[in-house]
Formats: C-alpha cells, sequence, structure tokens
C-alpha cells in the first residue's frame, strides 16, 4: 500500500471528523426537549458514516496513522449521543446503546494505552497528549457509569467506580503538578451516590414492572374511570436543587430515582444485551482500532409488549426562569390528553443551615421559622428573590392538567389555608385544570441519632423505592436477611393492591384523582404516598401535621391512616422486621398482646 494513498484516507477521515464534532456540539448544545431530534439525527448519520469508513479501510488508515484513542472518542460521541436520544425521548434501547459502545471502548482498551503512554515519556507534546487523553478516559468512566447505574448493573458499576479511583491516583503520581480538586470532588461524589443508591442491596428495580405494580384483580375497578375522561402521562419535568444533595456529575439522587420510578420494566432483549463487563473478558484483536461494534444493535431492542415511556426533561439546578421557560416550552406541545407531571425537590430556605439541619430534632421554634415563607429557593448561596418560586408563578400552567410533587419543608406553601393569604396558593386558583398535588411533610422523620439526608429526600424515596424508605425511617440496616426481606416485599406488593382496590372503588374519590388513575405511573406514586403518609403517622406518638404528607384534592377517608386496612400492612412490616417498638399502632390489639 503507498503511503500516499494509506496518508489521504486519513486526512479524508479526519475532515470528516471535523464535519461530525461540528454536528455533535449543536445536537449537544440543544434542550433535551421542545424538538431537536433534527440536529440528532443529521450527528448520527456523520458518525454513521465514520464508523463505516473505519470498518472498511481500517487497515490504511492505521498506516496513515489513525491511533486507538481516535477511534474511542469517536465511539465515545456514538455512546453519548445515544444516551441523549435516551433522556430526549425515554427509549430504552437507546440506553443500551450507550452501554454497548461505552463497554467495548472499555474492554477495549482504546484510551488506556495511550494515556499511559504519554505519561511515560518525557516533557513536552507527548506528554501534554497523554494527560489530554487521560482526561478523555475519566471523564468516559463518569459518562460510562451514569449509564450503567441508570442500567442498574451493579457489578460493573462497582468495576468501573473502583477503576476511577484508580484512575485518577495513577494520574496524580503521573502528573503531580497538575490540579485534580475537581477528580478529587468527583469521587466524593461518586461515594455519597453508591453508599445511598447501594444501601438495600437485596431491592429491586425502581422501574414500574408488571410483574409486581399491577393487580390484576382491580383491573375492573379501575375500568369504571375509562367512561369518562381519562389523562396519560407523557412527560415530565423533573428537577432537583438543594445544597449538599446527594449526587453524581449533573444527576442528583432525586432525579435519578424519579427517572426510573416513570419507566417500564424493560424485559427480553434488552436485559440480555448488556452483559456485565466481569462477563466479557477481553477483546483478542488488540493490534490497532477494532471496529468490531454493531452501531445498529441497539434499534433491534424493543419490548413490543410495552407502551412507550414517558418523556422527561430533567433540569439540574434550574434558575427560576429556567424552570418556568421548560415548563412553558413542554406545555406548548402537550396533547389534550396528557397530563404533565412536575417535579420538583428544593430547600425552603436560604439559610446556610438549611442544608444540615437534623429535621427528627428540630425544635418547634425552629419550625416556625421554617413556614414563615411562602416558596422554595433554587439557587447558590446567598438570597434573593431572583431564586425565589412561588406558587403562583405555576398557576399559569394550570391552563393544562397538571401533577405537581413538590418535595420541600416548605410545601406547605402549596396548600391552600383557610386565611385570604391563599389566593398565593395553586389549589383554588387554576386556570382552567385542578392541579393534583403531592406535598411532602414540613419535617422529615429519622430514628434518633439518624441522618435522614444521606439516602436523599425522605418524601422522593417513599414514592419511588418504599421499602427501602420504610427500612431507613426504622433504622434497619443494610444487613438483612434475605428471606426477611422478600417477605415484607410480598406484605408491602399485597398492601399496594388492597389500597389499590379500595381507592377505585370509593365512592368520595374526587374526579381529579379519578381522571389520572387510569395512568399506571400516576397511579402507583398516590399508592405509594398513601403508604408513606399512614407509615409516619405510626411513626409518630401523637399527630404531628408537619411530619405527613398531603394532597391537593384529599383523598378519601377509606385510605386514610386510621382505617384498619391502611394500618394492618404496616403493623406486619412492622413485625416481620422485628422493628414494632419504633412505632406506635394506636389501639392495635395486636400491639397490646
Amino acid at each position: 500500500m503507498a503511503d500516499g494513498e494509506a496518508s489521504g484516507a486519513y486526512r479524508e477521515f479526519k475532515a470528516l471528523v471535523e464535519a461530525a464534532d461540528r454536528k455533535f456540539a449543536r445536537a449537544r448544545d440543544l434542550p433535551l426537549y421542545g424538538g431537536g431530534d433534527h440536529h440528532s439525527r443529521k450527528a448520527f448519520k456523520a458518525y454513521t458514516r465514520l464508523w463505516r469508513l473505519q470498518q472498511e479501510r481500517r487497515r490504511e488508515l492505521v498506516a496513515g496513522g489513525l491511533r486507538r484513542w481516535e477511534i474511542g472518542e469517536l465511539a465515545s460521541r456514538i455512546g453519548q449521543l445515544y444516551y441523549a436520544r435516551y433522556l430526549r425521548t425515554a427509549e430504552p434501547r437507546s440506553l443500551v446503546g450507550a452501554y454497548v459502545f461505552y463497554e467495548a471502548i472499555y474492554s477495549r482498551g482504546y484510551f488506556a494505552a495511550a494515556a499511559s503512554g504519554g505519561a511515560g515519556a518525557g516533557a513536552g507534546d507527548g506528554r501534554h497528549q497523554g494527560l489530554l487523553i487521560r482526561y478523555k478516559e475519566l471523564r468516559f468512566i463518569a459518562r460510562f457509569l451514569v449509564v450503567a447505574m441508570l442500567m442498574r448493573r451493579a457489578q460493573a458499576v462497582e468495576h468501573l467506580s473502583t477503576r476511577l479511583r484508580a484512575l485518577v491516583e495513577e494520574t496524580k503520581s503521573a502528573y503531580p503538578k497538575t490540579n485534580f480538586k475537581e477528580w478529587k470532588q468527583v469521587l466524593q461524589e461518586l461515594g455519597r451516590f453508591l453508599k445511598a443508591d447501594g444501601a438495600y442491596k437485596a431491592s429491586r428495580s425502581l422501574r414500574y414492572d408488571n410483574l409486581f405494580d399491577s393487580y390484576p384483580s382491580n383491573l375492573a375497578s379501575i375500568a369504571r374511570f375509562h367512561s369518562k375522561r381519562v389523562l396519560k402521562l407523557k412527560e415530565a419535568v423533573l428537577t432537583s436543587y438543594r445544597r449538599n444533595e446527594v449526587k453524581f456529575t449533573e444527576l442528583t439522587l432525586d432525579a435519578f430515582r424519579m427517572l426510573q420510578c416513570l419507566e417500564w420494566e424493560p424485559t427480553g432483549s434488552y436485559q440480555i444485551a448488556a452483559r456485565e463487563l466481569t462477563e466479557n473478558g477481553t477483546i483478542s484483536d488488540q493490534s490497532g482500532p477494532s471496529g468490531l461494534i454493531d452501531i445498529h444493535l441497539s434499534s433491534e431492542i424493543s419490548d413490543g409488549s410495552l407502551p412507550s415511556n414517558p418523556q422527561k426533561a430533567i433540569i439540574y439546578r434550574p434558575t427560576v426562569s429556567h424552570l418556568l421557560a421548560v415548563l412553558a416550552t413542554i406545555c406548548e406541545e402537550l396533547s389534550q390528553d396528557s397530563i404533565l407531571l412536575v417535579y420538583i425537590s428544593a430547600s425552603g430556605l436560604a439559610e446556610p443551615n438549611i442544608a444540615s439541619q437534623k429535621y427528627a430534632s428540630s425544635s418547634s421554634s425552629h419550625s416556625k421559622a421554617v413556614s414563615s415563607d411562602n416558596h422554595l429557593w433554587l439557587g447558590p448561596r446567598g438570597s434573593g428573590g431572583p431564586n425565589n418560586l412561588y406558587p403562583e408563578d405555576l398557576i399559569p400552567f394550570t391552563r393544562y392538567p397538571l401533577f405537581l410533587v413538590i418535595d420541600s419543608e416548605n410545601s406547605h406553601a402549596f396548600k391552600a389555608g383557610l386565611s385570604e393569604l391563599n389566593l398565593g396558593t395553586i389549589h383554588n386558583a387554576e386556570k382552567g385544570e385542578p392541579a393534583a398535588i403531592l406535598l411532602s411533610p414540613r419535617i422529615s422523620s429519622a430514628m434518633p441519632g439518624a441522618e435522614s439526608t444521606a439516602h436523599g429526600s425522605q418524601f422522593t424515596y417513599f414514592l419511588t423505592a418504599p421499602m427501602q424508605a420504610f427500612c431507613q425511617l426504622a433504622g434497619i440496616t443494610s444487613d438483612i436477611d434475605t428471606d426477611t426481606y422478600a417477605n415484607a416485599e410480598n406484605i408491602l406488593v399485597s398492601a399496594l393492591e388492597e389500597y389499590e382496590g379500595i381507592l377505585c372503588t370509593s365512592v368520595g374519590l374526587n374526579n381529579v384523582w379519578g381522571q389520572i388513575l387510569p395512568d399506571p405511573f400516576l397511579r402507583r406514586l398516590i399508592l405509594r404516598f398513601i403508604f408513606c403518609r399512614a407509615v409516619l403517622f405510626y411513626f409518630h406518638q401523637e399527630e404531628q401535621e408537619q411530619h405527613l404528607p398531603t394532597c391537593l384534592p384529599s383523598l378519601p377517608e377509606s385510605v386514610s391512616p386510621n382505617a384498619e386496612a391502611i394500618k394492618t400492612p404496616i403493623l406486619l412490616l412492622a413485625e416481620n422486621f422485628v422493628v414494632s417498638n419504633r412505632f406506635h399502632f394506636r389501639n392495635s390489639i395486636r400491639n397490646k398482646k
């Protein structure tokens, strides 16, 4: 092969890379809501062409100077595009596509060899390039970790987190004059995130699993609502903004949990396609830039038996104006039979001590201080009106059906009071569509000496992982007997099935709830709210309103904590875990035995 022919192929490749990178930048900079698919498709097309070129003319390209890390970067871009498509469309196959490409990059060591070679070289361009490639490798592993977490690949997450820590230490030793403070912070965030997310390893997926979360015995009761207006969850806005919140990169633990909670648990080929890293071994072809990854693999991965997932806009630490702009954009495109879920987890106060307060031991004077404000706070350190989100800010969006989940110590600001001040709240001030609202307790609960915030927001925990939230509240450690935990899961499944039957047959059910109960995701959130409210009710010796979540409009008395059918499963759970003494089951015969 002539040198000119080889170098010509490489020049063609580099020109295509530059063009593809420009398309990638345009696609990356667009928000993951309100359109933008055109740029994403153009970027995919450009990288598909590049991928085919390096497959068909690999020998020429290698002879012309193509290096392994360049193929790694190309594959990484494709993985990023797949992940962005997943965030934009909520398609599981796109998440799998990202995992497949990331796994191939990692197992073939596309970045590792080049970065190590640069670190061992003398001063100059080679060493500088080695550091740049090492940064690419670190960022790649961080992205891979997020995808592996969402895929619930526990072994892969453990392997990657260990590798990331080792890689940071290696790089600090190889480049002692380089500041790695940012990556030290990333590792600290990762440690907190994995500790909170993996607290109960025996727990099942947060996604909606037909095997556990649908109850055929109640189908007839749910069907009665279909004769009226029925709303479907097709869009959701998820945002979390708290100081010192548990997060990794730009994914907070609360948003991470809600994201999964609003998706179907895929089956079949989805589960088969993404094998654990430890099962894959290494690819034998390590001599050159391998092109054996199938770019069309994820297009064949789907589950025709499941409906589409709701689309979700995950907004990382937005300003108030940005959040409102996102809501306005999404509402514009909302179909007539759709309801928009808006989830906001945020502090109510800007004072520095708000993130570290011990809710369980809060004094009554502090509770009064918390209740003095009527807004949520979205902002960095400091205070000021522009960072305050008021209930009336959301009233214009009640022209559309809304399902609001507010997780904050100032959640009560969104509840209508009996005074004239209720004009500043959402309930009774809607502009056409009464909103369904779930509001967190004003004070989180915990066993004495326990730090509940280390697990993320407690209310969100109950809505997304009720069994784990129960264990965390009762001070049960992760070292739980497998049979005991499995029995507890069975109790919870039976309880939620009974709650659903009672709720769907209640005579006094408000139509606001009736028109959304047929939606499986929203129905599951409502059932878990009922469970959460009852658990917290019996956790406290006396009924304390600030410790209980509320909802608007009110749910029927038949699902109130005082109802025997609601209380009994919680008593059974407490007995199963041998923690009955940590609850206060009022007038319970079983408790007096």
